[in-house]
């Protein structure tokens, strides 16, 4: 059974925030000034702003800054995915697949990749396709799913995601590829992904 591993992505596009200071600790963080970086998105963090969540909890997770502290890391990364930042959603759920400072849980894994998926995240996306693909997490497996979230992925510039679409699509059929080409042109951000196809299934 092939393994899949979830890489994290820690690539960071961080914009400005209304409240004063998080621009600042982020380029900071940006400039490797984790002293002042910490200065700055620390109170933000705790006042409750999801982009200085997340980038306290990298900070934790990478050990910039503060001493490395995985436990840290899930705390900050999971009130900003609470909030609704997607890339924290991915990263909780990485850190739930991988059982990193958390019990392994794959299913929540794949409830947290899902959360970060339908707001167009385009690493949770090619994570849940591999999972699709390979019929891991307690995902049933579908090739027109995978491809379906591959090719979202890989209109976000994901070039796994683009690799991973052009090796499945050699064992499709005509009408899966149609049918997953489809429901990428169908679905919307901010919307559920589908989680059955009509022809991609194996069962």
């Amino acid at each position: 059974m092939k393994k899949i591993l979830v890489a994290i992505t820690l690539a960071l596009g961080l914009h400005g925030s209304a409240l004063a200071g998080f621009t600042e600790g982020a380029n900071a963080y940006n400039a490797r000034n984790y002293a002042l970086a910490l200065k700055e998105i620390a109170p933000l963090a705790k006042a409750g702003n999801a982009d200085a969540q997340h980038l306290l909890g990298l900070m934790y997770y990478m050990g910039r800054g503060v001493p490395r502290d995985y436990a840290q890391a899930l705390i900050w990364h999971r009130k900003a995915a609470l909030a609704g930042k997607a890339d924290a959603q991915y990263i909780v759920g990485a850190m739930y697949y991988t059982g990193n400072s958390v019990p392994q849980d794959q299913r929540l894994a794949v409830a947290w990749f899902r959360k970060a998926a339908e707001q167009g995240h385009a690493e949770a996306q090619h994570a849940l396709g591999l999972m699709y693909r390979y019929h891991v997490a307690g995902m049933p497996q579908d090739v027109v799913l995978a491809y379906m979230l591959w090719n979202l992925a890989a209109a976000s510039g994901n070039t796994n995601a683009t690799e991973q679409r052009a090796s499945i699509a050699r064992q499709m059929t005509q009408e899966q590829i149609e049918e997953a080409q489809a429901m990428s042109r169908a679905w919307r951000v901010g919307t559920p992904l589908p989680t059955v196809s009509r022809s991609g299934s194996s069962a």
